[in-house]
């Protein structure tokens, strides 16, 4: 299995061989390294945590710091949990190992998890892809509202009706995702397709 982090940058294109034009998401890639490693005997599982980027070192708590030790200053920390399937070997990586770009070629299949672009309370035309109703027959003001929420002998609110809320700033994953170009000089990969999330997102991609 493969996995980084990195930030979300922007959407571009690039040009294929055959000369068409692929919509791509570029993502930084920036200095990803192995905090800690959980094993199964000690805490159940199996996992590799992993450290991202670099921040003020005062901005991060005291507790941070000592289980960062001198292995860096990172923005961003990520646990990534190994398959439980039988005959998973026990991680090949160690506390302090790099992850590095380098893994990844172009073609690989992988999938994309980020949060969303958070887009505040919103009502359910926009939320829930509603049509309101007609502006006829007395009805003004209805052109994006509910409509009834009842029914029947109902005197309560059914458990998950679509009604306003808050939208976005969820965890999304895209999968079958692939890697369209990689730029190592800037340490920079071309995903295909959209990814989600606002620029400067924290982007997890996995391989197979």
């Amino acid at each position: 299995m493969k996995f980084i982090l990195g930030r979300k940058l922007n959407m571009t294109q690039i040009y294929d061989a055959s000369g068409r034009a692929v919509p791509v998401t570029a993502v930084q890639i920036r200095g990803n390294v192995v905090v800690q490693v959980r094993t199964k005997e000690v805490d159940g599982y199996e996992a590799l945590q992993i450290g991202e980027g670099t921040r003020n070192p005062n901005r991060i708590a005291k507790p941070q710091k000592g289980h960062f030790k001198d292995m860096g200053s990172f923005a961003s920390v990520c646990e990534y949990r190994l398959p439980a399937q039988s005959g998973v070997d026990a991680p090949a990586q160690k506390v302090g190992d790099k992850l590095e770009l380098s893994q990844f070629n172009v073609g690989d299949n992988i999938a994309v998890s980020a949060t969303s672009k958070g887009k505040g309370f919103q009502g359910v035309v926009k939320r829930h892809g509603f049509h309101g109703g007609p502006r006829s027959h007395g009805q003004k003001h209805s052109e994006r509202e509910p409509g009834s929420i009842g029914g029947g002998l109902r005197t309560h609110v059914p458990v998950g009706m679509r009604m306003a809320g808050r939208m976005g700033s969820d965890r999304v994953t895209v999968k079958n995702l692939t890697v369209a170009h990689i730029d190592a000089e800037d340490s920079v990969m071309y995903v295909s397709g959209a990814v989600p999330g606002r620029r400067g997102s924290l982007v997890e991609i996995v391989g197979s």
